[in-house]
């Protein structure tokens, strides 16, 4: 049976499972969440990806960023998107046709949106909603 994605033990759970992680989102402005989150998980040892069309062949984490997830060249367990809610839907089938598919995509906190959870997890694809992967990892792991 598959843990409550609301519950501590889940997103542990998620977290200590994941070494590659792709930052749909991700913003070179050290001010804002999608750069210091996603900086704050590489500098824990996870491989971090970043995503965003806006600045595709800017170095961000060590690694060039990508226009979108169909770009990546390898395997991800985790998207963790810095999207507002109203525009996560516009990311539904660009995370289903990532070959392998995630195992997890992560709304970060404040970011909920049902149909995009809906249609990933009818794909497979664990979906966590209004958490932050840093608070989460600094609280349950570090």
């Amino acid at each position: 049976m598959a843990l409550d994605p609301t519950t501590d033990e889940h997103a542990r759970e998620v977290l200590e499972a994941a070494t590659t992680i792709a930052i749909l989102g991700a913003h070179p402005q050290q001010s804002r969440a999608a750069w210091y989150v996603p900086d704050y998980l590489a500098s824990v040892g996870y491989r971090v990806l970043p995503v965003n069309p806006a600045y595709a062949g800017q170095e961000l984490f060590g690694v060039t960023t990508v226009a979108s997830l169909g770009d990546l060249q390898e395997p991800v367990d985790l998207v963790d998107v810095f999207r507002r809610s109203d525009a996560v839907a516009d990311h539904i089938d660009e995370v289903l046709a990532m070959a392998p598919l995630p195992k997890v995509v992560w709304l970060q906190l404040g970011i909920v949106n049902g149909e995009a959870a809906a249609r990933w997890r009818a794909a497979g694809i664990d979906v966590v909603q209004n958490r932050c992967t840093l608070a989460d990892h600094r609280r349950l792991i570090a």
